[in-house]
């Protein structure tokens, strides 16, 4: 007997835009202010858990198509590969470097190679968070 959820899963609808926007913020403030990439990615993977809770595992594949494993495996190398792109150009190992930038529609922004240390961080964690859910809740 299917229990019926769909006050459930319209309010998951509606928490996980929050939580995934949350979890945005918190990445982007990471470098300025507390939180980053690690903080980041575990609200954004705990947003993706959350759709796989209230919903079966088929459905939201269909939505995100994603080999997890594959995420965690390109945040390690898009975070190693920052940290050993100084050494290219003469700095010390994990060195970074910044710029303001005018962009059309956010004006000037700050931007910096940290960013791209952390999106790795957070692909990483948000890769594996969501690996090991899935592993802990396959059937035998």
């Amino acid at each position: 007997m299917k229990i019926n959820d769909v006050i459930l899963r319209t309010v998951v609808k509606g928490v996980v835009f929050i939580v995934l926007t949350l979890g945005v913020y918190l990445f982007f403030a990471g470098h300025n202010a507390p939180g980053g990439g690690f903080i980041g990615g575990l609200v954004l993977g705990s947003g993706i858990v959350l759709l796989y809770i209230t919903f079966d595992i088929e459905t939201v594949h269909k939505g995100m198509p994603f080999d997890f494993k594959k995420v965690a495996a390109l945040g390690v190398l898009l975070a190693t590969g920052t940290a050993v792109g100084s050494l290219f150009f003469d700095a010390p190992f994990l060195t970074q470097t910044d710029q303001y930038f005018d962009l059309p529609l956010l004006g000037k922004t700050h931007v910096s190679t940290v960013m791209l240390f952390e999106a790795g961080v957070a692909l990483t964690v948000i890769g594996t968070l969501v690996t090991i859910i899935l592993s802990i809740s396959e059937d035998e």
